[in-house]
């Protein structure tokens, strides 16, 4: 899900007012994809919305919350090709209701102008649907104040990473500095490498993936690459990779970012047969690679308790500083959960081929 250079999750929860009703606030919009089959709309809203349950919509729908192409809909109507489906109620939505909350924020760098930080694993990066409290941003609004709106209306968020990916993040102090910054992300002269520990033995030294990504026909929670007849769908995406090592049947690699779209590095490495250990939402938090041995097994249930997320982590960034002109490089060292969990690797294919 992206927009405006932030790069993590595509944002559906708009937050504009519907003028042509009556004090409600569009909570969601999608549009029927041209392919779109006749589906009863409270279906098609649990296909979209993350943590929703039928009854909600159906109650939803009840009320007179869910319109298509601006006129309310009970829960039985059957979606069509290009309609478009808004959920409204009488409030904004949440993530408009910031709250500043005193959590600590691991800054690595700031002055004037930026701060650079360093995001852990688990926290979200901003408001959101079932993400109201708790954020990066939450943070940030406690800390410093007067942080200039990005055009979605989050202060100094210039770009962003999963919930579940740690690592680093600029923030703009200033107008000018997310003017600029901005700017740079759009324009790719950013630079930006993840650590990744995926399954599998990956064979070329180093590789480049290239492949538009856009949101998973089938399964709105997750993107993919399109190819074939399709592969003008999406937007252009490119991953830079190079093995860091191998250990047994994963590997440890360094992936640098072109592009910067929905869960990139997730989907490209899937793509590639190479999904991220312990990635839920991609299958990565089943046994892809290794023996049938219920030891084996054990182990692998071992690694994912001690590292239960993705295994991602965003370790550096540069990009050029927006008032001095200079060229700014941070690193965030690997974090505890996936060293840990690169140790249990090597100690495991170390003791099976001895």
């Amino acid at each position: 899900m992206e927009n405006n250079n932030i790069t993590e999750e595509e944002n559906l929860e708009g937050p504009i007012q519907d003028p042509s009703s009556d004090d409600l606030y569009e909570h969601f919009r999608f549009v029927a994809q041209k392919g779109q089959q006749p589906l009863r709309v409270d279906k098609y809203l649990m296909n979209y919305i993350e943590n929703a349950t039928r009854n909600k919509i159906q109650q939803a729908a009840k009320d007179g919350n869910i319109h298509v192409n601006d006129a309310p809909v009970k829960s039985n109507y059957k979606v069509k090709p290009n309609d478009v489906v808004t959920v409204l109620f009488e409030h904004p939505p949440y993530e408009l209701l910031l709250v500043p909350e005193d959590i600590p924020i691991d800054v690595v760098y700031e002055d004037d102008a930026v701060l650079v930080v360093n995001k852990p694993p688990g926290m979200v990066v901003h408001p959101g649907h079932g993400n109201y409290s708790g954020t990066l941003i939450n943070a940030l609004t406690f800390h410093f104040e007067n942080l200039p709106n990005n055009s979605s209306n989050r202060p100094g968020l210039v770009h962003r990473i999963d919930k579940d990916t740690s690592g680093l993040l600029v923030v703009a102090k200033t107008e000018e500095a997310m003017t600029h910054l901005a700017k740079q992300f759009f324009n790719k002269t950013t630079e930006r490498e993840y650590v990744a520990l995926v399954w599998g033995d990956v064979k070329e030294e180093t590789g480049t993936i290239e492949g538009n990504i856009g949101r998973h026909p089938k399964n709105r929670l997750q993107n993919t690459v399109f190819y074939g007849d399709d592969a003008d769908k999406g937007k252009v995406a490119v991953t830079h990779y190079k093995i860091i090592e191998q250990i047994g049947y994963v590997t440890l690699l360094s992936c640098r970012l072109e592009t910067g779209r929905t869960h990139q590095i997730r989907v490209h490495l899937k793509y590639i047969g190479h999904t991220l250990f312990n990635d839920e939402r991609y299958g990565g938090d089943k046994i892809l690679k290794g023996t049938t041995f219920t030891k084996y097994k054990q182990f692998v249930d071992n690694c994912f308790k001690v590292l239960p997320r993705q295994a991602l982590h965003a370790r550096t960034l540069g990009f050029v500083h927006p008032t001095t002109g200079e060229m700014m490089r941070f690193e965030a060292p690997i974090p505890e959960d996936i060293e840990q969990c690169i140790e249990k690797w090597r100690s495991y294919s170390k003791n099976s081929t001895s």
